[in-house]
């Protein structure tokens, strides 16, 4: 499984950004898609998770301002942040479960919060 991340960038505090992340290759019908961020001198932690039935859980930190969705037909979930602050700041990874369990992590996308 391949998994291509897009949508990272520089924004304001209260301002949006979505994130975009695509999977390809060997796909099983269950899966389990979604997002974790690492910020300098932290480790990786979770945000949000969406599993191919559209059950969603997220991190405290993002519940009310974060929104992960899904497109089954493409194969790729969304991360609509809005709302968002300095503490915001970190790389954000695609993360993708398989049936079997199989983990796999996207290349990682920059997300800037700061005026």
């Amino acid at each position: 499984v391949q998994l291509q991340a897009s949508g990272g960038g520089l924004v304001q505090p209260g301002g949006s950004l979505r994130l975009s992340c695509a999977a390809s290759g060997s796909i099983s019908r269950f899966n389990v898609m979604g997002w974790y961020r690492q910020s300098i001198g932290k480790q990786r932690e979770f945000v949000a998770i969406i599993v191919s039935d559209g059950t969603t859980n997220y991190a405290d930190s993002v519940k009310g301002r974060f929104t992960i969705s899904r497109d089954n037909a493409k194969i790729t979930t969304y991360l609509q942040m809005n709302n968002l602050n300095p503490e915001d700041t970190a790389v954000y990874y695609c993360y993708f479960r398989s049936n079997g369990g199989n983990a796999y992590w996207g290349q990682g996308t920059l997300v800037t919060v700061s005026s």
